[in-house]
């Protein structure tokens, strides 16, 4: 229900995944939400890291800006060689005060040279498509992908006929223009779309103002003194919009601010996360297609439990419990956003 955005999603998972059924999938898996909230490499991470334990997949598709697959599997392979080399370079265009992004291909640049396309580092759907790759590499390098190139600008504001961007969608359904939005999705989709749960904003910056700044400082990606900022800013400005634009700076992006602010809402720390990608977990399973055989081979090969009833999740133990039970917690805040009653125990059976 809340997405690596830094925000909850317009509709909740269940929706989503009863559409992504009727588009045309067998099944969908949840990612755990302390990974759905977190940066690309721990998005990624904790996605590939799901994947692996379905026991069954033997490629991945992901979006893509540009390149194609010996683009994505060589970067990434030079990424994952971090060596002191890399290292030091890495610290040393830190300290310059631009985005991590940024850093880490400059590093790479200066220990390869040009051989490598900076597109596939500075577009979001490229980055999230590398840290795919590099995940793959480290645990499941048998493991196939296929980049697919997307249409049109992903930061387009403006609705446009055919392909339009998701960003464009959701300003339309913030700003309350529904019917402008019944060209750009599918008619099953436009009957379910609901306002943007904007109740959300306030029991985030209230969360902001009741939270010290050691606490934050224990969030993902909130360093460097970000903790201080994100406190001292919070008294003047109440429009979560607006804040996050005083807040955000060139080395730390508003998508990287939102993000902090959700995982503090949801109490997940780093240390947490990481716990996470270490342990076995589960597979919680949000939709099956009725006729589909999916279910009961994911049931069958998977090497984690499967979550398809509460008693189901009444198994699960240590840190599997604890990443589930934030699952938990984020369906009951966007239930309350919403003023919605869904069940997060169930499957749907489309």
């Amino acid at each position: 229900n809340f997405t690596q955005r830094g925000e909850p999603a317009v509709l909740n998972k269940f929706k989503r995944a009863r559409q992504a059924i009727i588009a045309g999938a067998d099944a969908v898996i949840e990612l755990p939400t302390v990974f759905a909230t977190a940066n690309a490499e721990l998005f990624a991470s904790g996605g590939i890291k799901t994947v692996n334990s379905l026991g069954l997949t033997d490629g991945i598709c992901f979006g893509a800006e540009s390149g194609n697959k010996s683009d994505f599997i060589s970067l990434a392979s030079a990424l994952n060689s971090e060596t002191k080399d890399f290292k030091k370079a890495l610290k040393d265009y830190l300290s310059g005060g631009i985005s991590l992004a940024k850093a880490k291909f400059l590093t790479v640049q200066s220990l390869y040279g040009d051989m490598f396309d900076e597109s596939l580092m500075n577009s979001p759907n490229n980055i999230l498509g590398l840290e795919y790759t590099k995940a793959i590499l480290k645990t499941n390098p048998d493991m196939d992908i296929f980049p697919m190139l997307r249409e049109g600008d992903h930061n387009d504001l403006t609705l446009k006929k055919g392909i339009t961007s998701a960003t464009s969608i959701r300003k339309a359904i913030k700003e309350g223009k529904f019917r402008k939005t019944k060209k750009c999705v599918p008619p099953y989709v436009y009957r379910e779309l609901e306002d943007y749960p904007f109740e959300a904003d306030k029991i985030t910056m209230a969360k902001i103002i009741t939270s010290s700044a050691e606490e934050l400082a224990k969030i993902s990606d909130c360093t460097e003194g970000l903790e201080n900022r994100i406190k001292a800013l919070a008294k003047d400005n109440f429009n979560i919009d607006k804040y996050v634009e005083k807040v955000a700076t060139k080395r730390y992006p508003a998508t990287r601010i939102r993000r902090i602010l959700t995982a503090n809402l949801l109490g997940i720390e780093e240390s947490f996360i990481f716990d996470a990608l270490s342990s076995p977990l589960y597979i919680k399973v949000l939709a099956v297609k009725k006729d589909s055989d999916v279910l009961p081979l994911i049931c069958e090969k998977a090497t984690v439990p499967v979550l398809t009833r509460k008693s189901d999740a009444d198994k699960l133990k240590k840190t599997a419990l604890a990443c589930f039970n934030k699952d938990v917690l984020a369906n009951d805040l966007y239930n309350l956003f919403k003023n919605e009653r869904e069940n997060e125990h169930k499957t749907l059976f489309v």
